[in-house]
């Protein structure tokens, strides 16, 4: 099972009306480089231009997709059980909620990927209004770094890319660069490209990939 989370401006229906993954996976699946998988793009909770998928303002926006989400999921479909494999991935400001939340919870996923992502919760100003991180949040909470270092051990295996002119590229240049001061494992890549539908329309395709790639190391491990 992949989670997709949007960007700010969005809801659940972007990265299928907009991005296309389904469409990119089932070329992928035609062509036998990845397995069926359940694609779930569920809405950040409609807060302002963006909630950035973390407690504030009186809503659990983090509970929403690792608890929630998944557990709804588990009766609703046949295929879902409390032992399937899920992955987290997400573009700009799901970029950022993929990157926490899958770091924070590494007892639920089992790979990370983010397009475009923000990296410091702060590049949320270049989007939307709102103050972020609100006054309430403890600075730990919404850290990526911090999650990194109390995870450090047990992180899901983790990718990233940026597009060359995009807004974002210093911030996941930055992170990269502190990733591997903290020796984590990850893999960072750059590609031509801005902050727009085209770029993670034709990136998303390497999420799927990464994905599949971590199912067939599972299943031989030697």
């Amino acid at each position: 099972m992949v989670i997709l989370l949007h960007g700010v401006y969005d809801s659940h229906w972007a990265w299928f009306f907009k991005g296309g993954a389904h469409e990119v996976a089932s070329k992928l699946i035609a062509k036998s480089e990845m397995r069926p998988m359940l694609l779930v793009a569920p809405s950040d909770g409609l807060y302002g231009d963006g909630s950035a998928y973390f407690c504030h303002s009186g809503r659990n926006y983090e509970r929403w997709i690792t608890d929630d989400l998944i557990e709804g999921l588990i009766k609703a479909f046949a295929c879902v059980d409390a032992d399937s494999v899920v992955f987290i991935a997400g573009l700009s400001m799901g970029g950022y909620g993929a990157l926490r939340l899958g770091m924070k919870r590494p007892d639920i996923f089992r790979g990370i990927s983010a397009h475009s992502a923000i990296t410091q919760i702060e590049e949320m100003h270049q989007f939307t209004a709102h103050q972020f991180p609100p006054e309430s949040v403890h600075a730990g909470e919404t850290d990526l770094l911090s999650w990194v270092e109390k995870n450090r051990d047990i992180l899901p295996p983790l990718r990233f890319d940026c597009g060359t002119r995009d807004l974002l590229i210093e911030g996941n240049r930055r992170f990269c660069r502190e990733l591997k001061k903290r020796q984590i494992p990850h893999r960072y890549m750059e590609f031509e490209g801005g902050h727009d539908w085209s770029y993670w329309h034709t990136h998303v395709e390497s999420s799927f990939l990464f994905f599949e790639e971590i199912l067939r190391e599972a299943s031989n491990p030697d």
